[in-house]
């Protein structure tokens, strides 16, 4: 009888450390999604009262309605999920926005596509931006008239398969380190003003375009000087 009530006594407390586990795993999900669809929000927010935008093209971005996907209608938002506040693409194309490189893009934490080509964005590409885009897969920031550097954060970008810098007002060199990004298709710098080597890359089936930099060199291009 004691064995009995042992074993009685051990499944229901069993069932309880079961029902509160699993009352705790749902509360982290549901707890983990709420931070996830606030902090896009405020990405958007955040986007928008960092940028002029003369043709009113986010004038669609009401923040008003409180529903769950409702920012996965406005103009230039793809979401992971039509019912949820989850950005996964930013298609900001040809909208004539200004300003600079928007840094509340960081609050978009699931976010794998960035276009902000053919605009009229200015000043320097964050050096942090592998922290702001971690998942980044495609960044097109293509014509503009961001200035300096290329920013060697980038390499550490390690899932891009995309990467177009044509037509802006860079200068300086091309960072080695971008060679070794694995996953990269797709590098393209033309219409700009830098210098030096180009980057060597480990991956044979990259597309590139160096084209109308007077001062780089390397392969496909004229040698460096020794």
């Amino acid at each position: 009888m004691l064995i009995g009530a042992f074993l009685v006594k051990m499944v229901q407390s069993s069932q309880i450390f079961t029902s509160l586990t699993f009352v705790n795993f749902l509360l982290l999900v549901i707890c983990g999604m709420t931070y996830g669809t606030a902090t896009d929000i405020f990405c958007l927010k955040s986007i928008k009262d960092s940028l002029e935008d003369p043709y009113n093209y986010l004038q669609s971005w009401n923040f008003n309605n409180k529903t769950e996907g409702f920012i996965c209608n406005f103009n230039g938002v793809e979401c992971w999920h039509p019912d949820e506040n989850r950005i996964l693409n930013l298609k900001l194309s040809n909208m004539g926005l200004k300003g600079q490189f928007p840094l509340g893009i960081g609050n978009c934490t699931s976010l794998t596509g960035l276009d902000l080509s053919i605009n009229n964005l200015s000043g320097v590409i964050p050096g942090n931006i592998a922290t702001l885009l971690p998942y980044v897969t495609s960044l097109d920031l293509s014509p503009n008239k961001f200035s300096g550097v290329i920013p060697v954060g980038l390499a550490n970008c390690s899932y891009l398969n995309t990467l177009k810098l044509d037509q802006n007002r860079l200068s300086g060199e091309i960072p080695q380190q971008l060679g070794l990004l694995k996953r990269l298709r797709t590098f393209t710098v033309s219409n700009n003003s830098l210098t030096g080597p180009v980057p060597n890359f480990t991956n044979d089936y990259v597309m590139v375009n160096y084209s109308n930099n007077k001062g780089l060199c390397g392969p496909s291009l004229r040698p460096c000087p020794q």
